[in-house]
């Protein structure tokens, strides 16, 4: 089974949403003893940013959502609050910084085309939101990869070529044309989309709601001259 997630680098929304995907694919599997590919897609929504600068948080908040003073440290700090009780802790949101992540987005790309999907958005989140550091520029992109064990030369040549700035978009008009309006977006076995950072359990519950429509239960009639058994009765033949 493949479940998708699109996500933006610095939402606060997307770093604890694939948290709680990864905790609800990690139980399913317990479950059912099946392999779940999960793949992380980009949904940029800095783009307006400048790409020479970053600026703060509170900033940010009232250039974009006319969110000021109070309301940005209530609706942060309540992000914060869920992401430690999740176990994300550190998790930076007030205090942090933003910029442009279209150039973020392409190195993810890149990552994914030699297969370093999952563990370049883990490790991204972790760099932003775990230790606050910078993922906008080339170099800090450049240092993350290599932490990753990406070649930096041809990392460096897939970025200043903008190899995968296509790649990008093609992701995001996917994710529109599915009826995604922001991120996260979650979509399961190709069939059931979710919007927004949910629970755990809720994930869970439509993980197996994909699984038991992809695999209905195979079941026998009952043995010859049965009406009732121990357990069931069946109707009869002439009902």
């Amino acid at each position: 089974m493949r479940v998708e997630i699109w996500a933006e680098v610095t939402c606060p929304w997307c770093g604890l949403g694939s948290h709680r995907l990864d905790r609800a694919v990690q139980q399913f599997q317990l479950e059912h003893g099946t392999e779940i590919e999960v793949l992380h897609r980009s949904f940029p929504l800095s783009s307006a940013f400048p790409a020479d600068r970053t600026i703060g948080v509170r900033e940010a908040l009232l250039r974009q959502h006319g969110v000021s003073g109070a309301q940005a440290e209530v609706s942060t700090r309540r992000i914060e609050a869920l992401a430690e009780a999740e176990g994300l802790s550190p998790y930076r949101v007030l205090d942090n910084r933003v910029g442009n992540t279209d150039l973020a987005h392409e190195f993810l790309a890149h990552a994914t085309t030699v297969g370093y999907n999952r563990a370049a958005w883990d490790a991204i989140f972790r760099a932003y939101f775990g230790q606050a550091r910078p993922v906008f520029g080339l170099d800090d992109l450049l240092d993350l990869g290599e932490e990753l064990g990406l070649d930096r030369a041809e990392t460096r040549r897939a970025l200043t070529e903008r190899r995968h700035r296509q790649q990008v978009q093609d992701e995001v008009a996917r994710a529109q044309r599915l009826g995604a309006a922001g991120a996260p977006f979650i979509l399961v076995d190709g069939k059931f989309g979710v919007a927004g950072a949910h629970k755990s359990d809720s994930l869970l519950d439509t993980l197996r709601r994909a699984w038991d429509e992809s695999h209905p239960a195979s079941v026998e009639g009952p043995a010859e001259g049965a009406v009732c058994g121990p357990d069931c009765c069946a109707l009869p033949a002439n009902h």
